[in-house]
């Protein structure tokens, strides 16, 4: 029953991500975020900045379809994990562009236009751990709940934050990498999957309380 209340909630959810229009240079972008980017329920949630132009903006699916979704899958597969076991998402829905036609890093209001939709998809999937893909979807996250997290101090680190555990990682696209070889960012999923392992077989709490097996693993 709880299940079948989630997966209505989230298409509920996927509902008005669609009908929104808050952000005028997004207007005509793909509103990503469907049943393809994974199941209320999952454990681990990815977070990124927003879809690729030549990505999700293309295929509707999170970090799928161009280099940096590739780069992606593979460090997933490098650590034993499937995007079909995790949840997929975005801090911003749509594909931001500059005046070239080419991806652009959201603005901060964009960034707040979508903060309900990235509360609502938190409460929904209900994720134990949630890792933040870049600067951009750790500093969205402050807009839930604040925090003095910053990327290059807390990369391969676990967090408290709203409950949960939150890891900061890199982006896996290409220009990240002159911040964070690829190398590095395998080392950073080993450590994500490593924590995924550590929370496997607790007992889950219920949602909008604070995590006993989330406290566990951070001790």
């Amino acid at each position: 029953m709880a299940n079948s209340y989630c997966q209505r909630e989230f298409d509920s959810l996927i509902s008005d991500v669609r009908q929104c229009r808050l952000c005028p240079r997004m207007s005509n972008s793909e509103r990503v975020l469907s049943r393809a980017a994974g199941m209320p329920g999952a454990q681990v949630m990815f977070l990124g900045e927003a879809p690729g132009r030549l990505g999700a903006d293309d295929s509707g699916i999170p970090f799928h379809g161009d280099k940096t979704g590739q780069n992606f899958e593979s460090l997933l597969a490098h650590v034993g994990m499937s995007r079909y076991q995790v949840f997929v998402s975005n801090a911003v829905l749509c594909n931001p562009r500059d005046e070239r036609g080419n991806n652009a890093t959201p603005t901060r209001q964009e960034v707040e236009n979508c903060t309900t939709f990235l509360e609502r998809q938190i409460t929904v999937v209900d994720p134990a751990i949630i890792v933040t893909l870049g600067a951009t979807a750790l500093q969205a996250l402050k807009t839930i709940e604040p925090h003095k997290i910053t990327l290059a101090e807390g990369v391969r680190h676990a967090f408290p934050w709203f409950g949960r555990i939150l890891i900061p990682a890199y982006h896996p696209g290409q220009r990240a990498q002159i911040h964070r070889s690829f190398a590095n960012q395998r080392s950073d999923f080993q450590f994500i999957a490593e924590q995924s392992r550590r929370l496997r077989g607790t007992r889950r709490a219920t949602a909008g309380t604070p995590r006993s097996d989330v406290l566990s693993v951070l001790r």
